[in-house]
This record gives C-alpha cells, sequence and structure tokens, in this order.
C-alpha cells in the first residue's frame, strides 16, 4: 500500500508528483501576480521614499522577500517546474527534499514576520514607554533574522521525512514520505507542532494585538472627544481621530484576509484529522474534497501578496511611486520616440 497517501498535506509533505495541467490551481498567471506584487513592493519601499519609518520598512520588505520566496519555491519549483520540465535536478530526491525545506521556511518566515510586525505596531501605539526601546530600526533587523533562523532550524527535519519514490540506475527520483513518519511517535509530534505554530498560533496571536491596538484607538478616541466637547462644545472634525480611524481600517483588513486566505486550508485541516480520513489523491478534479484542498492552497498562495498589498497600499507616499514606477517605461519610451 502506497503509504504516501495519508497523514500531512500534499501540496507540502506528499510526494513531489508530476502536477497536471488540469490543476485548479492555475499556476503560471498566479506565480506572475504574486512575483509582480512583491517585487514592486520590494523595490519601491526599498527606495525609502513612502515617509515610513526604518523600522516599518524593515518589516515590510523582509515580509515580501519571504512572500517572494514561497512563490519562487512552491509555484515556480513545484508546480510550475513539474508540469514543464517534469524531470530535471529538482526532480532527484536530494533536490525535491531542500526545495521543500525551503518551500517550508519561507512559509513560516512569512507568517511569522507578520505576527512581529502585528506585535511591534500593538507596542507602538498602546505601549509608549516600550516604544522607544522595541520599535527601531536595530530591534527590527535582529526579530526579523531570529524568525528566519528558528523558521529555517525548525524544518530542517523535513529534509529526511523523504525517500526516493523510484531508482533508476542508482539515482533517487521524486520524493515519497517515509513510512516511519506515520509510526513514529517523534515524526507525529513534529507534525502536530507544525501545525499549531502554523497557522493556529499566529491566528491567535494577530487577533489578540490586532483587537488589543483597536480597543485602545477606541478609547483614546472616546477620550479625545470629550475634551474637544468640554474645551469647544461641539465635536469638530479631528486629523487625529481620523488617522486612527484609518488605522483600525488597516488592522481589521489585515486580520480579516489573514484569517480568510487560511480559513479553507484550517478546515480542510481538521476535516483530515477529525473523521480520520486521508488527503485527497485521486485524479477526481469534481470531488469536493478535491475542491476545498485545491482552494486551500491556492488561497494560501495569494496570502503572500495581500499582506504587503495591504500594509503598503493604504500608504498615499506609496502609492504615488507606484504611479511614478508604472509611468518610468512611458516616459523612456516617449524620449527615444523623440530623440
Amino acid at each position: 500500500m502506497d503509504m504516501s497517501h495519508f497523514g500531512s498535506e500534499p501540496f507540502f509533505r506528499l510526494k513531489m508528483r508530476l502536477p497536471s495541467s488540469n490543476d485548479s490551481v492555475k499556476p503560471v498567471p498566479l506565480a506572475m501576480v504574486l512575483l509582480d506584487t512583491n517585487l514592486v513592493a520590494i523595490v519601491i519601499l526599498s527606495r525609502g521614499k513612502c515617509n515610513l519609518s526604518r523600522c516599518i520598512t524593515q518589516y515590510l520588505v523582509s515580509m515580501a522577500v519571504a512572500d517572494l520566496l514561497v512563490v519562487i519555491t512552491a509555484v515556480i519549483l513545484n508546480r510550475i517546474r513539474g508540469i514543464y520540465f517534469p524531470l530535471s535536478f529538482l526532480t532527484h530526491t536530494r533536490g525535491c527534499s531542500v526545495t521543500a525545506v525551503v518551500t517550508y521556511a519561507a512559509r513560516d518566515s512569512s507568517v511569522w514576520l507578520t505576527v512581529a510586525f502585528s506585535f511591534d505596531r500593538y507596542l507602538a501605539i498602546c505601549c509608549p514607554k516600550l516604544k522607544r526601546k522595541y520599535c527601531n530600526e536595530r530591534t527590527a533587523a535582529v526579530v526579523i533574522g531570529t524568525v528566519c533562523a528558528l523558521s529555517s532550524v525548525r524544518n530542517l527535519p523535513c529534509y529526511f521525512m523523504y525517500e526516493p519514490l523510484y531508482v533508476v540506475n542508482n539515482i533517487s527520483w521524486f520524493c515519497s514520505i517515509r513510512p516511519v513518519f506515520y509510526s513514529s511517535v517523534g515524526w507525529a509530534a513534529f507534525d502536530w507542532l507544525d501545525r499549531i505554530l502554523t497557522p493556529c498560533v499566529p491566528f491567535v496571536l494577530i487577533l489578540l494585538f490586532n483587537a488589543l491596538t483597536v480597543r485602545y484607538i477606541l478609547a483614546a478616541n472616546r477620550a479625545r472627544r470629550r475634551l474637544q466637547v468640554s474645551n469647544k462644545g461641539e465635536n469638530q472634525n479631528d486629523p487625529e481621530i481620523e488617522n486612527r480611524r484609518k488605522s483600525i481600517v488597516l488592522l481589521l483588513s489585515i486580520s480579516g484576509t489573514f484569517i480568510l486566505l487560511w480559513l479553507t486550508y484550517v478546515i480542510n485541516l481538521l476535516y483530515v484529522r477529525v473523521t480520520k480520513s486521508s488527503y485527497f489523491a485521486g485524479s477526481d478534479f469534481s470531488d469536493p474534497r478535491f475542491i476545498l484542498q485545491e482552494s486551500g492552497y491556492m488561497l494560501q498562495l495569494w496570502s503572500c501578496c495581500t499582506n504587503t498589498c495591504i500594509y503598503a497600499g493604504t500608504q498615499r507616499k506609496f502609492r504615488e511611486e507606484l504611479k511614478k514606477a508604472a509611468k518610468y517605461p512611458l516616459h523612456l519610451i516617449w524620449k527615444f520616440l523623440h530623440n
């Protein structure tokens, strides 16, 4: 019996199959959108002309880089490579094992950098005494480096999870999960720890930090309005209150999109765990389990571009820089034609 069809989800854990052109997640358009989004964000934010602090810029750039790595490894090196270049050095067991480890590490880095940034914004808004100590460029660099390092180290055991699916002329091809993965207590603990750390704990932490921040902002707004009424006898428009309102919208957007884009993945995970069934590995593309599973993976990949878009897209200066970047090629063409 092929044990590789049981246990962890096939997009990350199961044998590196040859994806079909009928895959519900169309990889090329998805990769183009995700690549363009993150590359544009990295270039614009790195220029430092968005009126953001160096601390915020570091977090946003690091999140975009982590998301870009997820796109490169999970979409390009796995899905697209499997469809258009089914046999390459990445198809060797060592190659696909390394690709899997890098994918897991990039995914975890992306998620936990979002948590770190939410915590940074919570301290900056709700804890003025800790703001100067924590919310600075040096601390941000340490946090980003620590998150990426821990994400990489935590996923190193995944390299030893796989064995060759085929051995031809002493060459190992593809990756299949070792049978011991399903019978070992150690691997079972590792698998559950992986599910808890990504995405369950980030769900809770992002909701917690953003809820506390929103509560603090609402309380500060009420106090400011009472002060205005007592001083002026009327509640006039206040730029500070308007800025705080935009902060609430931003935080709720981040929490909402993160949860919605990971929710389908979590529902599929819980379904498999509760019913003690296997992840779908058949070829019936109309099967509801296949639709649920592949939709979860697609939405999970979409989450690799939404956070940076929301954080940066709400900034007026970022939108201005984006317009300049869009007009720059047209300016070069116009200049070339008139010279």
